[in-house]
C-alpha cells in the first residue's frame, strides 16, 4: 500500500498524491444492531435486555458470542475483495461495546477493540480499507431507531456529559489506532440530527480538536446535519482540515410506497435523482472539498416476505440503482466528472437489502417466519415500512384526526421538518411502544433453545450458509475500479484490460479490476481520444414515491429542474492527454463500455 489517505482538493488521494475512490458497503446489523436487519423489533439494547431476561445469562451470552464471532470472517474478507471487487468496509459500531459501564462512561471496555479488530486485521490482511463509524450514542444523536435510544428525541445534544463521553471515546480510538494505514478514517457520528445545528458544529469542532491532538494521520467523514442531507449551516470546510463530506443519498423510488408505483427510470425520475444529489453537495462544490455517500440503495423484495411480483419490483430497485450509480461516477464536486467514493448499505441481513441475506430454509426462518410475517405486516420497522393495509386504516384515521385539529401551518413544527404528522405517529405508536411489546414474543421465541440450536440460529449469519444477491452484487462489481490519467484509445484500453485479466473481453461489458502499470509498455502510443461516458435511455413513465426514511425527496426542499446542459462533443478535447507509456495507476471509478 501507499502510506496513510488524505485529502486533496475534491479527491482522496494516496501517500503519493494518487486519487483513490473507495467502493464498499457496510456491516451494519452486526457491531450495531438493526430491527430489520437481522428480525428483532424495536431498539437494540432494549432488545437485548429482554432477551436476556427471557433466555438467562449464559445461553444469552452463548449466542451473541457466536453471533459477533460468525457474521464476520476471513471467508468474508476475501468475498469483498475477490468477489465483489469492493475496496472498502464500513464498520457501523455501537458506543456501548466500549462503555458498558454505567456508573462510568469514561471508563473504556476494551472488548470493543478486540470487535473491530477482527473486521479490520481481516480487511488489512487483504488490502481492504475501512472506515469506523460510530452510529448509536448515549441519548441517541437523532430521532430514529438505529441510534439505540429507545425514545423519540435526540437528547445527545441536551447533555454535555454525553458528547463529553464520545469525545473521549474517540480520543482513545484515535490513540489506538493512530499508525493504521488501512484505516481510512473516521465517521465520528452517523446522521447526527440536532434541531439547533450549532449544537453539532460546536461537537464537531471540539471532537476534530481532540481527535487531531491524538491522530493527525486519519481522514474525518463528517455527516450532514439532519440525517446526513443538510450542510447549511456548516462553516467554512477549512474549519475541518483534512475531511472529507459524507450525505447519504437514499431515494424515495427505492422503496414501498401507498400506491404500489415503481421506479421506471423516466427522464424525470432522473432528472429528481440527479437533482437530489445535486442539492446535497451544494456545499462541497462551493467549498471545493470531497463528498463521500455514505449509504444509499434501495430494499428488494421477496416471496419470503409475503411480497407480490417480487421479479417485477426488484426489476425496478435495480434500475435505480444503476442509475444512481450513473450519477456517482461523475459526481465529484469539482465538476470535472469524475467518480465519488460511496459505501452502499448494506452487507448482511434476513432478505431485504443486503447483498448476502439469510436462507429462507434456515434455522432463523424455522424459528421466526411466521413471526417476521406478522411484524412486517403490523408495520413495525420504519424501514422500508409496508404495513397491510387493513392496520394502515386504524393509523390513518388517527393521522386525519390529527390534522384536523391542528392547523396547517404547526403540522411540521416538530423537528425534523421533512417529517410528516404520519412519520411522527408511526415513529411513536408503531417502532416504539408497539414494538416494545412485541419484544416479549420474540424473546419466548428464543427462550426454550438448546445451545445446539441457538449455534445454528448464530450461523445463519455465516457467510458459507448465507445467499447472494447476484444481481445486486453484480451491478456493483460491474462499476469498476480503474483510473487512466488521462485515457487511452478503445482499442488499447482494451488490449491491456485482457492482457491484465487474461481474457477477452465481452461486448458492451465492464472493465474489471486491475492496477499494473508495467503493461503500458507492452503498448504502443495511443491517439488523443477520450472514452465516451455511458449513455443508456429507459421508458419515460411518471413515478410517485413515497416512504418513511428518506425525506430528502421532500418536495418542499428539492430543486424542481436541472440548468445542466449536455456536454459539446469539443468539450472533450479541452482535457488534457497524455502518451500510453506516461500513465500510472491507481484505484478509482469510471464505467464505461468497450463495444
Amino acid at each position: 500500500m501507499s502510506g496513510f489517505l488524505k485529502v486533496k482538493g475534491t479527491k482522496i488521494v494516496d501517500s503519493n498524491d494518487k486519487p483513490v475512490v473507495l467502493k464498499g458497503c457496510a456491516t451494519g446489523g452486526h457491531l450495531n444492531m438493526e430491527n430489520f436487519i437481522t428480525g428483532y423489533p424495536g431498539h437494540e439494547t432494549e432488545h437485548k435486555k429482554v432477551l436476556e431476561s427471557k433466555m438467562g445469562k449464559e445461553k444469552y451470552d452463548f449466542f451473541f458470542e457466536k453471533f459477533y464471532d460468525y457474521y464476520w470472517t476471513e471467508l468474508d474478507a476475501l468475498f469483498f475483495k475477490n468477489e465483489l471487487k469492493l475496496n472498502c468496509v464500513r464498520i457501523p459500531f455501537n458506543y456501548r461495546h466500549f462503555l458498558n459501564d454505567d456508573d462510568d462512561l469514561f471508563k473504556i471496555n476494551g472488548d470493543g477493540f478486540t470487535k473491530l479488530n477482527k473486521i479490520i486485521d481481516t480487511c488489512s490482511k487483504h488490502g481492504i480499507y475501512t472506515i469506523l463509524d460510530l452510529h448509536a450514542v448515549p441519548g441517541g444523536q437523532n430521532q430514529d431507531w438505529h441510534s439505540d435510544s429507545s425514545i423519540h428525541k435526540a437528547l445527545f445534544w441536551d447533555f454535555k456529559i454525553f458528547q463529553d463521553v464520545i469525545i473521549n471515546l474517540w480520543a482513545e480510538i484515535a490513540k489506538y489506532y493512530e499508525k493504521n494505514e488501512w484505516i481510512a478514517g473516521y465517521n465520528p457520528l452517523n446522521e447526527p440530527a440536532s434541531e439547533d445545528h450549532s449544537k453539532l458544529i460546536d461537537f464537531y469542532v471540539r471532537l476534530e480538536k481532540t481527535i487531531r491532538s491524538n491522530d493527525s494521520n486519519h481522514i474525518l467523514f463528517l455527516d450532514a446535519n439532519t440525517y446526513a442531507m443538510d450542510f447549511s449551516q456548516f462553516p467554512p470546510a477549512t474549519t475541518f482540515p483534512n475531511s472529507v463530506f459524507s450525505i447519504h443519498d437514499y431515494s424515495n423510488f427505492g422503496f414501498p410506497n401507498p400506491q404500489g408505483t415503481l421506479y421506471a427510470g423516466s427522464d424525470s425520475e432522473k432528472t429528481k435523482l440527479e437533482n437530489q444529489y445535486t442539492r446535497k453537495i451544494d456545499y462541497m462544490i462551493k467549498n471545493k472539498v470531497p463528498v463521500w455517500n455514505g449509504e444509499f440503495g434501495p430494499v428488494y423484495a421477496s416471496t419470503v416476505r409475503g411480497d407480490g411480483d417480487p421479479d417485477t419490483i426488484n426489476k425496478a430497485r435495480y434500475q435505480l440503482l444503476k442509475d444512481q450509480l450513473d450519477i456517482y461516477s461523475h459526481g465529484d464536486p469539482s465538476g470535472d466528472k469524475t467518480p465519488i467514493s460511496w459505501n452502499i448499505w448494506l452487507y448482511k441481513d434476513i432478505g431485504y437489502q443486503g447483498l448476502v441475506y439469510v436462507d429462507p430454509e434456515s434455522k432463523l426462518y424455522q424459528v421466526l417466519g411466521d413471526y417476521l410475517i406478522r411484524k412486517k405486516k403490523l408495520g413495525l420497522d420504519r424501514w422500508g415500512n409496508d404495513i397491510d393495509p387493513k392496520y394502515a386504516k386504524l393509523y390513518d384515521s388517527l393521522q386525519e384526526h390529527f390534522e384536523q385539529n391542528i392547523p396547517l401551518e404547526n403540522q411540521r413544527a416538530i423537528y425534523p421538518h421533512v417529517w410528516t404528522i404520519r412519520d411522527h405517529i408511526a415513529r411513536v405508536t408503531r417502532n416504539l411502544l408497539f414494538s416494545q411489546y412485541f419484544q416479549y414474543e420474540y424473546a419466548d421465541l428464543l427462550a426454550d433453545l438448546t445451545y445446539n440450536e441457538l449455534d445454528e440460529l448464530a450461523a445463519c449469519f455465516k457467510l458459507e450458509n448465507m445467499l447472494k444477491r447476484d444481481q445486486l452484487n453484480e451491478i456493483l462489481r460491474n462499476y469498476y475500479i480503474w483510473l487512466i490519467s488521462p485515457f487511452l484509445s478503445k482499442d488499447q484500453f482494451t488490449k491491456i484490460v485482457e492482457l491484465v485479466s487474461q481474457q477477452p473481453i465481452p461486448p458492451a461489458s465492464n472493465i474489471p479490476i486491475f492496477s499494473n502499470k508495467n503493461i503500458l509498455s507492452k503498448m504502443k502510443p495511443a491517439k488523443k481520444q477520450v472514452i465516451p461516458e455511458d449513455d443508456e435511455t429507459e421508458t419515460d413513465r411518471e413515478s410517485e414515491n413515497d416512504s418513511d426514511r428518506d425525506a430528502s425527496d421532500d418536495k418542499e426542499n428539492a430543486p424542481t429542474g436541472s440548468n445542466e446542459k449536455p456536454a459539446k462533443k469539443s468539450d472533450s478535447k479541452k482535457r488534457k492527454v497524455r502518451w500510453a507509456q506516461d500513465l500510472e495507476w491507481t484505484t478509482t471509478v469510471f464505467p464505461i463500455k468497450v463495444n
